[in-house]
């Protein structure tokens, strides 16, 4: 193999330079020349690329984000867009190919699979809604982010005797919300995966008060609900006044942690091997540790990773 590729594709996230470093400098200390495709799957079918050298990646470590962009391509999702991929990257003479991204990217790099393409797919989203992988690329520090936030909002909640509604990302998967409520000591975490009263949420809260707790914090997960919708309730409801914090994208972008970069150069380093070796198709998870192979087909047919039992009881046990 003397030529691969690199590409982030979907919605970026802390972790994916430090990954794209770990293929480049895997990859050339392999005698390989390493491609990187800008603008993720749009790139590569509009032939925006450059070569990689260990300058390419210099100073990219800790930086959030991705040097080489991202952007949705529906044409991904026809059979022209994929027939021209594959002849792009095959005039192009990549033998090889390293996606970083979430759901929508590995589906892509399976349909690449599925027409000669050697493919390996690294799982990278905030949501951690990727099935078999205990964490995605990007979650450990959009986790510390949210909880930087929190902690800070928490000051000035006890200042002004509020509650506060903080709304995470995560689409249809309550991990962010959940995981932050337990590390920040909220007073609830409201997510998708369990149903929640707002009524008998609004009798604690005014049992608080009454009992002289000066602040509360409402995690909620954007597929559970709408921040300003919960916090308008709970104002007519109660009648004290009730704040949001609607984190967005803040949670996507910052220097990636320590955790992060270690597992970004775990997934890098493995993505090329694994190519190295012939195999193709699989999408790299961690598993208890060590880091675990899964073939591609299975991954886009797993659907969301479920929420981990371990941590529900978690919460319930901490009142949350």
């Amino acid at each position: 193999m003397k030529r691969i590729a690199v590409l982030t594709s979907g919605g970026d996230c802390s972790g994916m330079n430090a990954a794209i470093r770990a293929v480049v400098r895997t990859g050339l200390s392999n005698n390989v020349e390493v491609v990187g495709i800008q603008k993720g799957y749009q790139g590569l079918i509009d032939r925006q690329y450059e070569l990689l050298t260990t300058k390419s990646v210099s100073s990219k470590l800790q930086v959030g984000g991705t040097f080489l962009q991202s952007a949705r391509c529906l044409a991904m999702l026809e059979e022209p867009g994929r027939r021209l991929a594959t002849e792009n990257l095959k005039e192009m003479e990549i033998e090889g190919l390293v996606v970083i991204g979430g759901d929508g990217s590995h589906r892509g790099a399976l349909e690449l699979q599925k027409r000669g393409i050697r493919v390996i797919a690294i799982p990278a989203s905030i949501d951690n809604d990727i099935p078999f992988t205990d964490m995605s690329l990007g979650v450990d520090t959009a986790l510390n982010n949210i909880i930087h936030a929190v902690d800070n909002l928490k000051d000035t909640a006890s200042s002004h005797d509020r509650t506060f509604v903080v709304e995470t990302m995560g689409r249809n998967c309550g991990y962010l919300a959940l995981v932050a409520g337990i590390a920040c000591g909220a007073e609830y975490a409201l997510i998708p995966e369990s149903r929640y009263d707002l009524n008998d949420i609004c009798e604690h809260l005014q049992k608080r008060f009454q009992e002289g707790r000066d602040n509360s914090i409402i995690m909620v997960a954007e597929g559970a609900g709408k921040a300003q919708d919960i916090a308008d309730q709970i104002k007519d409801r109660v009648g004290f006044e009730t704040r949001i914090m609607v984190l967005g994208h803040y949670q996507r972008g910052g220097s990636p942690s320590s955790f992060d970069r270690l597992l970004a150069a775990r997934f890098g380093v493995t993505a090329v091997e694994t190519l190295l070796r012939g195999e193709s198709g699989k999408m790299l998870g961690l598993s208890c540790g060590t880091i675990s192979q899964t073939d591609l087909e299975k991954v886009t047919q797993g659907g969301r990773r479920d929420i981990d039992e371990t941590l529900l009881r978690l919460a319930s046990t901490l009142g949350i």
